[in-house]
């Protein structure tokens, strides 16, 4: 995420024209597990400002990828206020999901009124502002477990090792965004992306998503390394996300296609890749027809 911006400027939209992959065909049942969509009302410790996202272009998004379902995350420039996304779960339960931010004395109310909507999930933010980090982690630990949710974790590699070892020790899933938001220059030694290795290893589930914010290089390609670390240490724990709008971003605004077709290199093998679109996030989110969550 840039610092060297004014919050107060709108930033980019996404590409309006978005295409299914060329590389390979996009199973029945596939899922998108992370996008937002985008109200015009914005707390005031923010990041960025987005341009709106509505639920409605979302769902063409989804159709002209050739994507069956779809997991919004609540946008950090919202904060706890999750109405936007909430309008939209409620009129699409048989299609989407939700993970939601909440503040750490949200009362139970709330709580069913997401669970009701559709949520399942909860997200701590490290790195954009409009949400609440790892000091409350017990707190939101409680909360997932309790209603049967996963734990998602905005940060990065390099904010890992102070929290590392409570995360092992989470009793809920936990899934960590973006590659771990991981400096790709820093090469595959670098120690906080091997912790979050070990981490995966052990449980924690990873986003295959952001290549466009992490790489250098055209086609994404110094990322493919990464993606692939992450499918070996745990491919039945690894999903993919479009990250559509980009919110946020300020760069060569990436094609939803594109980035699918990426995955073709992060996931040559196609049986995993499957299991990455379908088979994975079915297990987390709890889709019709899927078994349980988790």
């Amino acid at each position: 995420m840039r610092t060297d911006v004014d919050p107060e400027v709108t930033s980019p939209g996404p590409d309006p024209e978005p295409r299914p992959p060329v590389r390979f065909t996009v199973p029945p049942g596939a899922v998108d597990t992370h996008a937002h969509v985008v109200g015009d009302t914005f707390v005031e410790r923010r990041s960025y400002t987005p341009p709106p996202a509505p639920g409605s272009e979302y769902r063409r998004m989804l159709d002209a990828t050739g994507m069956t379902y779809g997991v919004l995350i609540q946008v950090s420039v919202h904060g706890a206020d999750n109405s936007v996304m909430l309008g939209v779960l409620a009129a699409h339960r048989d299609r989407l999901r939700g993970v939601a931010v909440v503040a750490p004395d949200v009362c139970d109310t709330e709580l069913g009124r997401l669970a009701d909507a559709g949520v399942v999930g909860l997200r701590l933010n490290t790195i954009s502002g409009g949400g609440f980090g790892f000091d409350r982690i017990d707190r939101y630990e409680a909360i997932c477990a309790e209603l049967g949710w996963h734990l998602q974790l905005l940060t990065s590699t390099e904010r890992l090792e102070p929290v590392a070892s409570r995360i092992a020790r989470l009793r809920v899933p936990v899934v960590v965004d973006h590659l771990g938001d991981v400096e790709v220059a820093g090469g595959l030694g670098q120690p906080g992306w091997k912790l979050l290795l070990e981490l995966v290893r052990d449980g924690v589930w990873t986003k295959l998503s952001g290549a466009f914010r992490l790489s250098r290089e055209p086609g994404y390609a110094d990322t493919v390394p990464f993606a692939r670390e992450l499918v070996a240490a745990a491919p039945d724990r690894c999903v993919w996300g479009s990250d559509w709008p980009q919110v946020g971003f300020w760069g060569r605004m990436p094609n939803v296609g594109e980035l699918l077709d990426l995955l073709a290199d992060w996931v040559p093998d196609p049986a995993r890749r499957q299991a990455v679109l379908t088979a994975n996030a079915h297990r987390l989110y709890g889709f019709p027809g899927s078994p349980a969550r988790h």
